[in-house]
């Protein structure tokens, strides 16, 4: 069971990281917040914004993992991954914000289940341009990644 938690806790760590570079999108209540306005968080990704922080957060990403000229094909692949997935969920949360203040409880789940799926399924498309990446980096390039990776997993962000 310890063995379990440790992996489901990395794997999350690993969505959670992914979610936050595509759109710093926290899957928080939003339910509870139905009688004012959208939080911010969706607000932030639902428009110009939140284009412009995703963009921000491939470029951190890039600098953070020291990418090379001759490893920019392969990181190409990920920012586009990291673009189409931030695309993706920008319009589902601006659906479910439209939609907050009519939806049903079982409505709200619903939409968290959309969004979640649209997390997997970008993962699904995301880690196998990483995995790429990763397997071209130098060895120097792969311990800094980890290390990006797990200094995410302590402090909650890149």
């Amino acid at each position: 069971m310890f063995h379990f938690t440790i992996r489901s806790g990395r794997t999350m760590v690993a969505a959670t990281l992914f979610g936050a570079l595509l759109a710093a999108l926290p899957l928080q209540d939003a339910r509870a917040q139905q009688d004012v306005s959208p939080p911010k968080s969706i607000l932030a990704v639902s428009g110009k914004h939140g284009a412009d922080h995703g963009e921000a957060r491939i470029t951190e990403l890039h600098d953070k993992l020291h990418i090379t000229a001759a490893q920019e094909e392969l990181w190409g692949k990920v920012a586009q991954a990291m673009r189409d997935n931030s695309t993706a969920m920008r319009a589902s949360m601006a659906e479910r914000s439209a939609h907050m203040k009519t939806m049903t409880a079982v409505d709200d789940l619903k939409s968290f289940q959309i969004i979640a799926d649209l997390h997997s399924d970008g993962l699904k498309q995301l880690i196998p341009a990483f995995e790429a990446l990763y397997a071209g980096m130098t060895p120097e390039q792969q311990k800094h990644a980890d290390h990006v990776f797990e200094k995410h997993q302590h402090h909650g962000r890149m």
